[in-house]
């Protein structure tokens, strides 16, 4: 049995778990709401105020697909109710960011400005402050859709190894190198 699947989702106050005729689970909350068509093998129950995800037999695909199918639940159920948040460093001379809207526009030592338009379910916020890195914080209940935005952003200008420049993740560790003078004896 996977040790994932078998485990039950409880649903927190404020949040609603219905699942469709066509085995499509759709959660509401205070954040949103999601939704996500789960493999018609898999029998997904709401009872107790836990969500629970059996499979049929353990074969090899019913015994990958429980363990996925019981994680995306639980991410649409933490999502909805607290939601995900990401923050970006922009570590560069020069490097800035600015948030407009849905529209972010990045500064990151090309010879033009690039401008990224966001889905509406992700929030932007762009920080400068003196002294310090830019920081671009990214706010959505979508974990998927978050993720996938931010590695765009990311790969933009992705941290190299021997001054650190690029754009990162706060907390992120950047393995380094020295350059070519530290081998050279």
């Amino acid at each position: 049995m996977s040790r994932i699947g078998k485990a039950p989702i409880e649903i927190p106050a404020g949040v609603q778990v219905t699942v469709g005729q066509d085995n499509t689970v759709t959660v509401k909350g205070p954040k949103g709401t999601l939704s996500q068509k789960v493999n018609s093998d898999l029998q997904v129950a709401v009872e107790d105020g836990h969500v629970v995800v059996t499979r049929p037999s353990d074969d090899r695909e019913h015994r990958a697909q429980h363990g996925l199918y019981r994680a995306l639940i639980h991410n649409m159920v933490v999502g909805v109710s607290t939601g995900y948040r990401k923050e970006m460093e922009l570590v560069g001379v020069g490097y800035r960011a600015a948030a407009t809207g849905q529209v972010l526009e990045l500064s990151l030592g090309y010879s033009h400005a690039i401008y990224i338009k966001l889905p509406p379910e992700v929030k932007v916020e762009a920080k400068s402050e003196r002294n310090k890195n830019p920081l671009i914080i990214l706010e959505s209940d979508d974990k998927q859709l978050l993720g996938q935005v931010c590695a765009k952003i990311r790969s933009l200008r992705k941290p190299e190894p021997y001054k650190g420049k690029g754009i990162k993740f706060v907390g992120e560790i950047i393995r380094r190198k020295s350059g070519k003078s530290a081998s050279a004896k």
